[in-house]
């Protein structure tokens, strides 16, 4: 795809900006305050032991300086650093309902950001492909935020295919203090039996930070319609074939592989207690946006 014009980009970012930024102040700032506030404490102060304080807290370094029992103080941390990790892989260009998985990430990212932004939280970004294409460190303000929903509209990986073991551990390396993390991607990162590939990776991600999954798929990905012999190519591998999709057996079989994927990857997140949530392009977004902040 060749990249847009400087004009073209420029409507697109504002039309994305004016249709999210509304969303944002509307609905989703309240819910996303109320889901990912209050979720890590932060160090405050140092005072005296008081008849009650949890003894597990004692500054035992400043008890010894000063001959009299301290305790550490926390707070709640009203301060996020959001990290949005985006699939930027071949099969994102795919689409039969209207719009394509990439611009359905686009939109999703571009809420998730500007509700950040007006709770105050920094973002930042992260586009991966079968490889760690580009990172935008986290930080405040509009002029960062529109940098991030320009680079997610006009964005153009090196490669085309999936590595999702690769952002988590370039998340994990790069954000040192904990983070609210959110995966937007097709999930479609698996052995050929369909087990997911990524699971050490996030086994270490989730324990360093807050991570959530939001899927995004398209519904013609999860069976084939009869329509005779069709000619189809795998978007990230090259790899054309025939497939004869009057076939019910190959109908029948391509679904259980899918349906069979899909569920080692929901029970490889729940194992690691991740919350995630599963968006269609043909979907409303918005009001599975809300159930998933609401069900956190």
């Amino acid at each position: 795809m060749e990249s847009m014009s400087a004009n073209d980009l420029l409507r697109k970012v504002r039309k994305i900006e004016i249709k999210t930024r509304a969303l944002s102040h509307q609905i989703f700032a309240g819910e996303y305050h109320s889901a990912f506030k209050g979720r890590g404490m932060a160090f405050s102060e140092v005072r005296e032991y008081q008849y009650g304080d949890d003894v597990r807290n004692m500054d035992w370094n400043v008890t010894a300086r000063l001959r009299a029992p301290y305790v550490k103080v926390f707070e709640e941390e009203r301060e996020l650093t959001v990290v949005l990790l985006i699939d930027a892989s071949r099969s994102r260009l795919f689409g039969t309902s209207g719009q394509i998985k990439r611009d359905l990430i686009a939109e999703i990212a571009a809420v998730l950001s500007f509700s950040a932004i007006l709770n105050n939280d920094k973002v930042g970004a992260l586009f991966f492909s079968e490889k760690v294409e580009k990172f935008i460190p986290p930080k405040k303000g509009r002029s960062h935020l529109l940098h991030i929903i320009r680079e997610i509209i006009e964005f153009q990986p090196s490669s085309d295919g999936t590595d999702i073991s690769e952002a988590l551990r370039y998340l994990t390396n790069a954000i040192k203090k904990r983070c609210t993390a959110f995966l937007l991607s097709d999930m479609l990162d698996v052995d050929n039996d369909g087990t997911p590939r990524y699971e050490d990776a996030l086994k270490v991600a989730v324990n360093r930070h807050d991570l959530s999954v939001i899927e995004v798929y398209d519904p013609r990905e999860r069976t084939i319609p009869d329509v005779g012999m069709v000619h189809v190519k795998d978007s990230e591998t090259g790899r054309c074939a025939w497939v004869n999709t009057s076939s019910r057996k190959m109908r029948q079989a391509y679904s259980k592989w899918f349906a069979g994927m899909e569920e080692s990857t929901s029970r490889m997140l729940l194992k690691y207690s991740v919350d995630n949530v599963s968006i269609s392009t043909d979907d409303d977004y918005v009001r599975s946006l809300m159930t998933f902040f609401q069900r956190r």
